[in-house]
């Protein structure tokens, strides 16, 4: 299958006229590899980068090295990891690392990029391997029609789209008004710390994609997400005598009813882009850690979780919140008003982040898809964070993301993308890029 001889649609609906794309528009759709694009997403998912480790930066290396290839002018620098964390926007760290590296391409004339295709190289932990087929969540198994393993979904298959796009422009001999960029990030799974690398450095577009996965919808909005850690002490004592002491177990209880009525009170009225979420912003305990001993009672529980931002709200704000829920919950209890809750925030603070509404890169991207797939692509927004907050607020960037995968996949053991929706979106992708950037033979 071919970009020339098959322009599908979803769900292999049959895609529109060739008539209705140009010249250059055709000559770049012509020219995207589309094994190469899956070989890509294969061979990226083989290098495990999980976030902070050595193979993050194997990975960075090789999408400089495949930038260069091409002819792309490409910017590769190690990031001054102490001056990112003292600087005052820091968006926070949660894995280990003792290194970090930026890598942006670009392809065209001198000026500020008319697109950049952004996509983040880092995935998540693997978690038990005996939840993953054959134990080899690196192995990037093609089946079923789909690409399996770890980072397949969030977000290399992205990745393999906007390489598969840069790919196109420089081998189908058109010519570019205005330049064309790839900014490949790492860090954004505990923060952003990437992205925030690469608008301090300078790199800026007229407008920006980020191909996280988006199931086919164009999300122009992003919850954010911030991570706290509650320490909640009880009384030590014998577990036969444990009316002598007071478990931190049963004093977190409590503590969690409020945390589970504070999310209900933020998602009384969500906004209208989050139509299709039941549950916009949600407040989630991830880890538990109580007690050393079985017949003792515990002294200290220590929970983390993750509380979501609604669009528009300060992490400030939202901090008080969770900080008030958490007073109320003292003046209740009498245990919890002689021993107060302990409050930090830890890790990745993603604020939310939104398109301005109405702005022209909505109905650019809703045309590639049209004209590309045959399909109408509706608008949302997603309740997770993401890098789109640092590009529009941080970078002053209009970005949205549209990109292959459906993130019900990502972060799971049965992560996958299909290819006919990798392809799919790369060929949308090529039509926008070739289209804002001035393509012509």
């Amino acid at each position: 299958m071919t970009a020339v001889t098959e322009l599908a649609g979803v769900d292999g609906q049959a895609g529109p006229s060739r008539a209705q794309l140009s010249r250059a528009e055709l000559a770049v759709l012509d020219a995207i590899d589309e094994q190469g694009v899956v070989d890509e997403l294969v061979r990226s998912i083989r290098v495990p980068s999980t976030t902070g480790s050595d193979a993050e930066s194997e990975a960075q290396h090789q999408q400089a090295a495949q930038l260069a290839q091409l002819g792309f002018d490409v910017d590769t620098w190690s990031l001054d990891l102490p001056a990112l964390a003292a600087h005052p926007a820091f968006p926070g760290t949660e894995a280990p690392r003792t290194e970090g590296w930026g890598v942006v391409g670009v392809l065209g004339p001198a000026g500020v990029p008319a697109l950049v295709l952004q996509g983040h190289v880092d995935v998540v932990p693997t978690g038990d391997l005996d939840k993953w087929v054959d134990r080899a969540p690196f192995s990037g198994a093609v089946r079923g029609g789909a690409v399996h393993g770890r980072g397949a979904c969030d977000m290399k298959a992205g990745c393999a789209a906007n390489l598969g796009v840069a790919r196109a422009l420089a081998a189908s001999g058109v010519r570019l008004e205005r330049p064309f960029a790839v900014h490949s990030v790492v860090g954004e799974e505990d923060g952003g710390l990437g992205a925030f690398a690469t608008m301090l450095r300078g790199h800026r577009g007229d407008a920006a994609v980020i191909t996280e996965p988006t199931s086919g919808r164009v999300l122009v909005a992003n919850a954010g997400a911030l991570t706290f850690q509650l320490t909640v002490d009880g009384r030590a004592a014998h577990g036969s005598t444990r009316m002598a002491g007071h478990s931190a177990i049963e004093a977190f209880l409590p503590v969690l009813a409020a945390l589970t009525e504070l999310e209900r009170e933020r998602n009384a009225d969500p906004h209208a882009l989050f139509v299709d979420h039941e549950l916009p912003y949600p407040i989630s305990v991830g880890t538990l850690r109580a007690g050393d001993w079985a017949s003792s009672v515990p002294d200290v529980l220590v929970a983390e979780g993750r509380m979501g931002v609604q669009l528009g709200e300060a992490p400030e704000d939202a901090r008080d919140a969770l900080r008030r829920a958490l007073d109320e919950a003292a003046v209740a209890d009498p245990w919890l008003r002689d021993h107060p809750v302990r409050l930090a925030w830890t890790g990745g603070q993603f604020a939310s982040g939104q398109l301005v509404a109405g702005h022209p890169l909505i109905g650019e991207v809703g045309r590639a898809v049209q004209d590309v797939e045959g399909r109408e692509a509706t608008t949302a927004a997603a309740p997770y964070g993401s890098d789109l907050r640092l590009y529009t607020g941080l970078g002053g960037i209009p970005t949205l993301q549209y990109g292959p995968g459906d993130v019900r996949f990502a972060h799971a053991p049965r992560e996958q993308v299909g290819i006919e929706e990798l392809l799919r979106t790369t060929r949308t992708l090529a039509v926008l890029a070739a289209r804002r950037c001035g393509a012509h033979l």
